[in-house]
C-alpha cells in the first residue's frame, strides 16, 4: 500500500511538473515576457496584405485594422517604447480599415515612421501620410490615390443560361449591385456621389498631413501609382531607406542614443499561424475600396 501511494505521489508530481513546463512554454511562445526588455525601444508594427476591418492572425495575407490599432495603442501606452515604425507592404483595402488605423495613429503621441516595402499604395498610402516620416525604397510602388467600386452586369449570361430571378426588396436600391442586372441612371449617380465623398476625404488627408496644396494633390490623385523615387520628388514620401534605416530614424526622433533596442508587435510567427489570436473572424462586408493597383479587387459579401 505504501509503495502504491509513493507511486501515486510521483505520478502526480510528474504530471504537474510537465503541466507547468507546457504552460510556461506556451506563454513564452504566445505572449512572451517583459523580463529584461529595454525601456528605450523602437516598436515595429507590420501592415502586410489587403487591409480590412476585423481581426485575423498575422501572416495570412490580411492586414486587419483591429490588430493593427491594438498594436498602436499598446505601443502608445508602453512607457518603454520611445518610437514606432510601421512596416507597410500592402496594395490597399477598405476605406473603413484605413480610417480606423489613421485614427489610432493620430491618438499616439510618440513619433511614427512608416517604412514602405514592395508596395504601399492606395489605402496603404492613406495610412502612411499621418506618420512623422515616410521612408520608401526608390522602386517601392506607392501613390494610387483614388477610390473604386466595382459592379458586374451578367444579365446576358443569365439569359443565355436560362436563369431567372425574382427579387423581393424593400426599396428601389436595395438590390443595387446585383449582377443579374446593370445599374440604373439614378444608381450610377448615387455611386458616383459615394465615391466622390470618400475620394474627397482621401485627398484632404494627404494635403493636410503632407503639407501640400489641395490642388496639387488632386493633380496627383488620378489613381496612378508612383515609384518611391518619383514619390519623393512629388513630396509624397520623405526619404529612401530600408526597414533598418527607418528604425534608426525613429530612434533619433524618440531621443534614443546609440543602437536602439527593437521589438516586434505583430510579426508573423509560427505560433500565430498555429494558434491565432483572441479573435480569428474577418468582418464580412460589401463595399467600395481605395483603388488597388494590381487589378480586380477582392470582394466579400
Amino acid at each position: 500500500m505504501m509503495v502504491s501511494s509513493r507511486k501515486l505521489i510521483i505520478y502526480f508530481a510528474t504530471f504537474f511538473i510537465l503541466l507547468f513546463i507546457i504552460a510556461g512554454s506556451l506563454f513564452l511562445i504566445m505572449g512572451g515576457t517583459d523580463f529584461g526588455i529595454s525601456k528605450n525601444r523602437v516598436e515595429v508594427i507590420y501592415v502586410q496584405g489587403e487591409m480590412l476591418t476585423g481581426s485575423v492572425p498575422a501572416g495570412l495575407g490580411i492586414a486587419a485594422s483591429e490588430d493593427i490599432t491594438k498594436s498602436l495603442k499598446d505601443a502608445s501606452n508602453d512607457d518603454g517604447v520611445r518610437a514606432i515604425v510601421m512596416r507597410i507592404n500592402s496594395p490597399g483595402g477598405s476605406p473603413a480599415a484605413a480610417e480606423e488605423i489613421v485614427a489610432a495613429m493620430k491618438k499616439t503621441k510618440k513619433p511614427i515612421v512608416v517604412s514602405m516595402g514592395d508596395v504601399a499604395a492606395s489605402a496603404a498610402y492613406y495610412i502612411s501620410v499621418p506618420a512623422t516620416k515616410i521612408i520608401a525604397n526608390p522602386d517601392t510602388i506607392t501613390g494610387s490615390i483614388g477610390v473604386i467600386w466595382e459592379f458586374q452586369n451578367r444579365s446576358k449570361f443569365y439569359e443565355k443560361d436560362g436563369t431567372e430571378f425574382y427579387i423581393a426588396k424593400s426599396g428601389e436600391m436595395k438590390d443595387m449591385g446585383g449582377d443579374w442586372r446593370g445599374l440604373t441612371d439614378d444608381e450610377k449617380k448615387y455611386v458616383d456621389q459615394v465615391i466622390s465623398e470618400a475620394y474627397g476625404r482621401f485627398v484632404h488627408e494627404v494635403a493636410t498631413d503632407r503639407n501640400l496644396s489641395l490642388s496639387k494633390v488632386k493633380d496627383l490623385a488620378d489613381g496612378r501609382v508612383y515609384t518611391g523615387a518619383k514619390a519623393r520628388e512629388l513630396g509624397l514620401v520623405d526619404d529612401f531607406g530600408s526597414l533598418d534605416d527607418a528604425i534608426d530614424v525613429a530612434a533619433k526622433l524618440g531621443g534614443i542614443e546609440g543602437t536602439p533596442d527593437v521589438t516586434y508587435a505583430n510579426k508573423p510567427s509560427l505560433s500565430q499561424l498555429l494558434f491565432g489570436g483572441e479573435k480569428t473572424n474577418i468582418t464580412q462586408f460589401t463595399g467600395y475600396f481605395f483603388d488597388n493597383p494590381y487589378g480586380k479587387l477582392l470582394s466579400m459579401s
